[in-house]
């Protein structure tokens, strides 16, 4: 479904992203993870052309080249970006945010089934649709960018830190309702995520970025049970 290769990002003389390659297989989640600061958001960013790669980079969805499409086309072909910090729209109510979400869908006609997906998967959502996006939870929010990508009816996902500033047993929900959307929609997801726990639990199979480099890679119960990713990621001494 995704083919990143050689992936690099520059800011001025600073090598950010230092050629990176992965793949993620479609209908599968595959997660990056890292510390703070590895890269991890610049890679989502780069495949979704938001910031622009280096000269060399190839990004390929779907078996095409995206690599220098404009953001706006790489969502009208189904890949679509959950960005850290969730960014709802603060002022516009629950159902005013999904209906953004849908803006370049031409099949209005569809999106009463949409909606009841959406509220079968977060049913919070339901119950708060006529209040503002900025009066929710940090939780709820994140429930709604989800939700909100979701209603562009992509055939792919990019979910970047979906834990960040989330109370730990919202948390725990969130990776629940990833990893439902994924069975039950067949959705493929990358995920970018600090919380390596999380992120191996819902995973088939997954990549360690440090500073910009992929320095291992496996399946997510290999890399799980790996002593440096415990030492490093996990918590463990």
């Amino acid at each position: 479904m995704l083919i990143v290769e050689n992936l690099r990002v520059n800011y001025g003389a600073i090598n950010a992203i230092k050629g990176i390659t992965l793949l993620v297989p479609q209908g599968s989640i595959v997660t990056l993870i890292g510390a703070n600061g590895a890269g991890k958001t610049t890679t989502l960013r780069a495949i979704s052309n938001i910031i622009k790669s280096s000269e060399g980079s190839k990004v390929l969805y779907d078996s095409k080249d995206i690599t220098n499409y404009p953001a706006h086309k790489i969502v009208e072909m189904g890949l679509c970006q959950v960005p850290e910090g969730r960014l709802i729209f603060a002022n516009l109510t629950v159902k005013e945010n999904l209906e953004m979400g849908a803006y370049l869908r031409k099949d209005k006609q569809n999106f009463s089934k949409d909606y009841e997906f959406i509220y079968s998967i977060f049913p919070r959502l339901k119950e708060r649709i006529k209040q503002p996006g900025g009066t929710l939870s940090g939780g709820e929010q994140q429930m709604l960018a989800i939700s909100r990508a979701l209603m562009a009816k992509p055939k792919m996902l990019l979910l970047d830190e979906p834990s960040l500033g989330i109370a730990p047993l919202l948390t725990k929900t969130i990776f629940e309702k990833i990893a439902e959307i994924n069975k039950t929609l067949g959705m493929t997801i990358l995920l970018v995520e600090q919380n390596a726990n999380l992120a191996l639990s819902v995973a088939s199979y997954g990549y360690v970025l440090e500073t910009g480099e992929i320095i291992l890679e496996g399946p997510a119960k290999e890399l799980e049970s790996n002593p440096e990713v415990r030492k490093a990621y996990l918590g463990e001494a």
